[in-house]
């Protein structure tokens, strides 16, 4: 019997692309919504006994609590096995405490999900390029946490882009060891450029860490806000030479017309992304903007 495979309402595109490659049952949840914004939810498939999978992100707390409720009545009416796939992580922001006080919402959520009620066997949460690698350590209790790489859609977008003649560089040093090994992969030179914080809110480029003159640059950062960091890379990297600039995303959140100020720059000739965010599904249209599927990554590890 095939495993049963749900999606809470933000990744339906992200289930159909999975179920085009084969080898699940679509799992058919009925969901509406009261007057006062309660949200109803009924589970259609019988689940006793059944291998399931929930795809679902956590982009919103809306979003997170969808997961929970769904992986806890999925557990309640009898699953066999429940693995969890969570395509992007939405609390990487706060994933330590740096004030007193602070509250480390990305280790509360975690505790919040490790509650569900067990099912016959342990339950798995597979997550997909966390901004952190401690991340899966936050979740608690008999429940397996796994972190999924994207490693192969990006290595697949770069040599789609400049074949094997381009430098691999990233926004600051913070990603340069996991860019280095990319690029290392690769058999490309990677590049990073220094910075010093002036003030709270405002960087200065003090170098760049390679030769970029004349050279295609690829900025790869996991995620892309609101965009700020990545132009001001490419800046620095145009200042210093290199004649084509594209820039790879896996999480493309495109806040604040994000998308569209890194358009407008005139530093970047594409942006390319993955679907584990939402939000790429409003962009798509843009032909600035190509977007890969992460069902062919997850596929794999959930059949």
């Amino acid at each position: 019997m095939q495993p049963l495979l749900f999606s809470t309402q933000s990744y339906l595109y992200l289930q159909e692309r999975i179920l085009a490659l084969e080898g699940f049952e679509k799992g058919e949840v009925e969901v509406k919504v009261f007057p006062d914004g309660e949200r109803y939810q009924r589970i259609l498939s019988d689940v006793e006994g059944r291998n399931v999978i929930l795809l679902g992100g956590t982009p919103t707390d809306t979003d997170t609590l969808e997961v929970y409720d769904l992986a806890s009545a999925i557990a309640k009416y009898g699953a066999k096995t429940l693995t969890v796939v969570i395509p992007y992580f939405g609390y990487s922001t706060m994933e330590r405490a740096v004030k007193t006080g602070e509250v480390v919402t990305a280790k509360t959520r975690a505790r919040l999900l490790s509650s569900i009620p067990k099912t016959g066997s342990r339950i798995t949460f597979m997550l997909l390029d966390l901004h952190t690698e401690g991340l899966p350590h936050y979740f608690e209790g008999d429940v397996q946490a796994t972190h999924l790489y994207c490693k192969e859609i990006i290595m697949e977008i770069c040599h789609e882009i400049a074949g094997n003649d381009f430098i691999l560089a990233c926004t600051d040093a913070g990603r340069a060891k996991w860019v280095e090994s990319l690029a290392n992969d690769m058999n490309v030179n990677a590049a990073f450029v220094f910075k010093r914080r002036l003030s709270g809110n405002e960087t200065v480029v003090t170098g760049i860490s390679a030769d970029v003159v004349g050279k295609t640059v690829i900025i790869y950062d996991d995620m892309i806000r609101t965009g700020g960091s990545l132009i001001n890379a490419a800046k620095s990297y145009k200042e210093a030479g290199a004649t084509r600039i594209f820039a790879i995303t896996t999480h493309g959140l495109f806040t604040n017309n994000a998308l569209e100020r890194i358009e407008n720059s005139g530093l970047f000739e594409g942006v390319y992304c993955t679907d584990t965010h939402p939000n790429t599904q409003k962009e798509s249209q843009n032909p600035f903007l190509s977007v890969k599927s992460v069902a062919k990554i997850i596929h794999p590890k959930i059949i």
